[in-house]
């Protein structure tokens, strides 16, 4: 995870993830070209797969969904999300134990 681009924000970090919806479950893939890779278990209609990114996510990094939102991206696979009440080092923390 020590690849993984994550710029720190006043109240949380920002981070660039690429998401492969219609997965089997959701899960944490890796890191690919500084982007977290995430499998959702949703297809990508009507929001779903970013609904089930966001859901995912916070409860990945133990924050309420309205702590986590969609910055931009929202209708391609590689979005922009913002995490509030976490910081960059915890959030790499909780990732690396999450994907070994």
């Amino acid at each position: 995870m020590d690849d993984l681009a994550i710029s720190s924000a006043a109240d949380g970090v920002r981070l660039r993830v690429r998401v492969k919806p219609r997965a089997s479950r959701s899960r944490v893939v890796g890191v690919r070209e500084g982007n977290l890779e995430v499998a959702v278990a949703a297809p990508p209609v009507d929001g779903e797969a970013n609904a089930e990114l966001v859901a995912f996510l916070a409860r990945t990094l133990g924050v309420a969904k309205s702590a986590v939102e969609l910055v931009s991206g929202e209708t391609t696979r590689v979005k922009t999300l913002a995490v509030r009440g976490v910081d960059a080092a915890g959030v790499r923390s909780i990732l690396a134990r999450i994907s070994t």
